[in-house]
């Protein structure tokens, strides 16, 4: 990769000086410029990791590859380097598709919930928690980190994985999100995108070769290239050049990866919204590309829900049958059922962790508001029957009175149940693939969520 211009960078003097930056307030005359936008998102080492205006490369020097490699080593405590990232199929039932992700930090079973830990943390829980509710792999966000602590301090301290205490593997978000959720504060054009911080006004650059840079700094086990999420409706043009842009910084984010450890990986993302011929045209050209794994993009952003499952069964018999597949941001409980039905692996979604803050707990039998009055005087607890404490040993108006009166408990107790039911249901799904009784199991939770509340006496 080429290195950054006029620089030749120390990587134990860029990390820490990372630790040391300083963000000029916004307006700063002295923040200003083609180097000074970067400078005041990412410290005083980012101007010799400027970003370069003919081909958008944001340093991927080899200095920076040095820290990711010394990243790679002490996520691993200093052992002997594991075997490179392997997926294998060990069982089907219909298009419903049971397996093993073989990662530097642990095997990931599939199907597979991905806890949503956008910064860097699951949102009200610690990470024992989250791994004693069943996850094997969590997502963190890469435009997220990128700005707050920053990719060099987190490199700088060891890796995500020791940044965040989850010693488990990891996939990191490009930041494609965010090029639709913040829409009112980017540009998006062939180079990459320029964002607004959400923070603090700083101008920010991402390209499809500081994407991928970034994620190595965080020692990400999985790492997905960067993409434009449109939000639908659209037109087909808009659709269309969205899906060619993705594809053209898909063979960026590659040739960007070629120098990572063989345990590190990196997935592709189909684009093309609700146009089927957009969706298989842009799975046929990453499959040209060359993926470890890959992602079903720009879904479960507007569309009905039946236009999501159709795409999904269109655009899952396209990809490569010996490597993942990825539906990103779904979601609800039997949207999960119905993707491995269509033979997707690997899920994540913001949900059970973002209702459970807001009183929506997902226990067996569908959700249960309680926000509501009717609960306040109710003994019972979410599921006498489930194996997690928290839905089990607490009554109904305990939890209740915790979500009226905002305690974080509340929040806690129903994170807790959401992502325990979520990995309860991924734990059922792979028994009952490796059985051969996945349709009975999908005909039996589906019954058991139309009953909903009668189901559970």
């Amino acid at each position: 990769m080429p290195q950054p211009h006029g620089q030749n960078i120390d990587p134990a003097a860029a990390a820490q000086q990372s630790l040391r930056k300083v963000h000029p307030p916004p307006g700063d005359a002295a923040s200003l410029g083609r180097d000074g936008c970067t400078r005041r998102a990412f410290g005083p080492e980012a101007e010799a990791l400027s970003f370069s205006s003919d081909c958008a490369r944001f340093g991927s020097s080899k200095g920076i590859a040095a820290i990711s490699r010394d990243v790679d080593t002490q996520n691993r405590g200093g052992v002997a380097p594991p075997g490179p990232f392997s997926f294998r199929l060990l069982a089907s039932d219909g298009g419903a598709r049971r397996g093993e992700i073989a990662t530097a930090h642990g095997p990931v079973a599939t199907p597979a919930f991905m806890p949503v830990g956008t910064q860097a943390t699951v949102k009200g829980l610690a990470p024992e928690a989250v791994r004693a509710s069943g996850a094997d792999i969590v997502l963190a966000n890469t435009y997220h980190l990128m700005l707050r602590p920053g990719a060099e301090r987190i490199a700088a301290l060891g890796g995500l994985h020791r940044f965040m205490h989850w010693p488990q593997a990891i996939l990191t978000d490009s930041g494609g999100f965010q090029v639709m959720s913040l829409a009112q504060l980017r540009k998006v054009e062939d180079k990459g995108v320029t964002f607004r911080s959400h923070l603090d006004g700083a101008t920010v650059e991402l390209s499809p070769e500081r994407a991928i840079e970034i994620q190595g700094l965080l020692g990400s086990d999985i790492a997905m290239q960067l993409d434009e999420c449109l939000q639908l409706p659209a037109s087909r043009p808009e659709l269309e050049r969205a899906m060619r842009l993705s594809l053209a910084w898909a063979e960026r984010s590659k040739l960007a990866f070629k120098t990572a450890p063989p345990e590190r990986a990196l997935f592709g993302i189909v684009q093309g919204g609700d146009d089927l011929r957009l969706r298989i045209e842009s799975a046929r050209a990453l499959v040209d590309i060359g993926f470890h794994g890959y992602a079903i993009g720009g879904l479960a952003v507007g569309e009905p829900r039946e236009v999501m499952l159709r795409t999904i069964a269109e655009v899952a018999p396209a990809l490569p049958g010996d490597r993942p597949r990825y539906l990103m941001g779904v979601g609800m409980p039997e949207d999960l059922v119905e993707a491995v039905a269509r033979g997707i692996d690997m899920f994540d979604c913001v949900l059970p962790t973002r209702n459970g803050r807001h009183g929506l707990a997902f226990p067996r039998f569908g959700p249960i508001n309680l926000k509501n009055a009717r609960h306040a005087d109710d003994p019972r607890p979410l599921d006498a029957a489930s194996p997690c404490p928290a839905a089990r040993d607490y009554s109904r108006a305990y939890l209740h009175h915790l979500v009226k009166a905002n305690e974080m408990l509340g929040a806690i107790l129903l994170t807790t149940v959401n992502l325990s039911y979520y990995q309860e249901l991924m734990a059922d799904m792979r028994r009952a693939i490796a059985a051969g009784t996945f349709a009975d199991l999908r005909a039996a939770t589906s019954e058991g969520w139309a009953r909903g509340e009668a189901g559970a006496s």
